[in-house]
């Protein structure tokens, strides 16, 4: 009689919560998607399902070997080395921010190459704080892996490599136009920072048009622009080097930048189907202040570079690089892309640097001009293996004025990247 009663006040009890229109259900806990994590040519991804949150670790490795064949000066040393070993950690956090850390362990030597935040809520105004690429060279703001030579030309040499500041950039128009302004630290020639040892700062800047962009013009991918810096440092000059990384100047003791700096940067590069073409010029003029007499001079440098490829294969020339139709596959007749580069290139030093004595004429080249071939192999989109020679002569630096031996040059690198 107990568990019949029991029974019949239990039926009573769900027949009110019936009628005063509550339920009694098990809760039920709505499913959230998991996160997705992926692994491709473009690295290692983990992300939430919404996109918002993501964390992509990519990377690359670049062996290269160097030989000076019939090297009268004796100035360079036929070597194997790692050019760059560089683990890339990127991301997004909550959606407008953008973050990517790259260290470099390449050359035996650790530095932080790039650490910064991007604030994008819109293309059309982004803001980047950190340690990255200073907006004003062409070639220097080309990815290391899509480089068309091992080693970049000489504009690279007089524009700043990595600053550490602040920037507004952004494309509008659809990528018409592309423009970037920053304050930063202020970086020599060819040089990076990471702690700043005066007050004076940077103002940089690069404006660069893509007319033809949105259309289907044979001229859609050609851009033109200009960038520059300009700034009050003091410190060390810089140190230009020959494609086969051998000294050009060597500066007289007790003398350190000190004064205004500007540079100056004019830039193309156009691509139609298998061709491609890169021009830049470089100009760069600073003060220079003598120790042992507190007097002031000025320092100039000044390089162009003009680069075409052809890919023999038929893939499509880029600014990004060429990824091949069909990896490396033999027993399916796949070979990759085969590429063709020819570049020249040159740089000149100011002649105020030999008459005030700012330089070492016995060791100092007043001018040099390269010319260079090279066939590159992109196996997978992955793997590339690139062949270079380059031919550079100098005018002066050696005893007496008289002009350094050329230097010929053989370059093979074998790059990894994802």
């Amino acid at each position: 009689m107990r568990i019949e009663a029991r029974w019949v006040a239990g039926a009573w009890a769900l027949a009110l919560l019936g009628a005063t229109g509550v339920s009694v259900v098990a809760e039920e806990r709505k499913p959230t998607d998991p996160p997705k994590l992926t692994a491709g040519a473009e690295g290692f991804v983990l992300q939430s399902a919404s996109g918002d949150f993501r964390l992509q670790l990519r990377g690359y490795v670049q062996f290269d070997g160097r030989f000076f064949p019939g090297d009268e000066g004796r100035l360079a040393v036929d070597n194997f080395l790692l050019r760059r070993v560089r683990p890339i950690l990127a991301g997004t956090l909550g959606r407008h921010f953008d973050f990517q850390i790259m260290p470099d362990f390449g050359a035996g030597t650790t530095v932080l190459q790039d650490a910064w935040l991007d604030v994008n809520y819109s293309p059309k105004a982004r803001v980047r704080v950190g340690k990255f690429k200073s907006p004003v060279g062409l070639e220097r703001l080309q990815s290391a892996t899509a480089i068309t030579f091992v080693e970049r030309a000489y504009p690279t040499a007089i524009v700043p490599n990595r600053d550490v500041g602040v920037m507004l950039h952004g494309d509008l128009a659809g990528g018409v136009v592309a423009y970037a302004a920053g304050l930063f630290d202020g970086a020599p020639d060819g040089g990076s920072v990471d702690l700043d040892v005066n007050d004076g700062k940077d103002v940089a800047g690069r404006l660069f048009l893509s007319p033809f962009k949105r259309g289907t013009s044979a001229l859609k991918n050609l851009g033109f622009g200009i960038a520059g810096t300009t700034g009050k440092q003091s410190g060390p000059l810089p140190a230009y080097r020959s494609g086969g990384q051998v000294s050009l100047l060597t500066i007289v003791s007790g003398l350190t930048a000190d004064g205004t700096r500007n540079r100056l940067s004019p830039q193309l590069s156009f691509y139609s189907g298998p061709f491609g073409l890169m021009a830049e010029y470089a100009w760069s003029e600073s003060w220079v202040k003598k120790a042992s007499t507190d007097t002031r001079t000025q320092f100039r440098g000044e390089a162009w570079q003009a680069t075409a490829t052809f890919t023999i294969t038929g893939e499509t020339a880029s600014y990004s690089g060429v990824r091949p139709r069909e990896g490396f596959e033999p027993s399916q007749g796949k070979w990759g892309a085969l590429e063709l580069a020819a570049r020249v290139n040159g740089l000149e030093i100011g002649t105020e640097a030999f008459e005030e004595g700012i330089v070492d004429p016995a060791k100092s080249v007043r001018k040099a001009f390269a010319w260079a071939v090279g066939l590159n192999w992109h196996l997978t989109r992955n793997v590339k293996q690139v062949v270079d020679f380059e031919r550079t002569t100098f005018a002066g630096g050696t005893e007496g004025g008289a002009d350094r031996p050329a230097e010929s040059a053989f370059f093979i690198r074998t790059q990894v990247s994802f």
